[in-house]
């Protein structure tokens, strides 16, 4: 592996990087008073959209971490920055499956957001959503799994705001929002447009907000299909930990790599504290 070093800034994976569910990995609170004491700039940049920035930050302060709202991007708020460019809030309606950390960026850029069953027909065109935007949701219920389907199937255009298909909890690996999607790809026949990683959006968006470019920025994940992909495909190095979903064993047989590969976070806040 190349030497660990010129390292400006980090965009950080949560799930399966930082914690469990609610259960924080070992060193947490060692990693970020690391990257305070280095002064190393960070993102926290999540697929998961169910949470808000500010639920981020009360979670991770209940760990014993401070960090600040603006160093949190999730895809929820990458989706709702990537359909502000692309459609008029003002006059477009969504349909969203997923929690408040999926609802309050589209709220927030001036969207419309519908219930239950307001789906168009030939009395009311205009009753439904123009997009419908998947993300996770833990409050899923056939109602809303229907509502999303009958809008897609009127021609409302599919989101998905990350394609992950297993999330890592206390528990163990669990169903991920892939898992909502491919329910609603089958029933519709739609292929969603996805905005998570592997997609370069939010490392790009990430990059913006902590102003470096692709040579000093460098990508945490446990994920090789979503967090490794999408750095190898926004052109930055990345860091692979064994603590969450991807193995030892996937990387044998994946076509492309991480930078590095080390165990845990623990391990990582050895590495920088070597490179002082």
């Amino acid at each position: 592996m190349e030497p660990f070093n010129n390292i400006s800034a980090l965009i950080i994976d949560m799930d399966g990087v930082l914690w469990h569910g609610d259960q924080a990995i070992p060193g947490l609170i060692d990693f970020f008073k690391t990257l305070r004491d280095q002064q190393i700039r960070f993102i926290l940049a999540t697929n998961n959209a169910s949470l808000t920035r500010k639920q981020y930050v009360h979670k991770l302060a209940k760990m014993g971490v401070t960090v600040a709202q603006d160093e949190i991007l999730t895809s929820g708020i990458a989706t709702a920055l990537y359909l502000s460019k692309h459609e008029d809030p003002a006059t477009t309606r969504v349909f969203v499956i997923g929690e408040d950390g999926a609802k309050e960026p589209l709220i927030e850029r001036g969207f419309t957001l519908t219930g239950l069953y307001e789906v168009s027909d030939s009395k009311n065109p205009s009753k439904g959503a123009d997009i419908v935007v998947c993300g996770k949701d833990q409050t899923l219920t056939w109602d809303k799994l229907a509502t999303a389907t009958l809008n897609i199937r009127a021609g409302a255009k599919f989101i998905g705001t990350n394609a992950d298909t297993t999330l890592p909890t206390e528990h163990g690996i669990t169903h991920g929002n892939g898992a909502i999607l491919a329910a609603l790809q089958i029933a519709t026949g739609v292929i969603p447009t996805i905005i998570g990683k592997p997609e370069p959006i939010i490392y790009q968006e990430a990059m913006t907000l902590l102003g470096t470019d692709t040579s000093e920025t460098i990508a945490i994940g446990d994920r090789l299909e979503t967090d490794i992909l999408g750095a190898v495909r926004t052109g930055i190095r990345s860091l692979m930990v064994l603590t969450g979903v991807s193995t030892e064993e996937d990387l044998k047989t994946s076509d492309y790599q991480p930078t590095w590969l080390m165990p845990d976070i623990e391990a990582i806040t050895a590495a920088l504290r070597a490179t002082l």
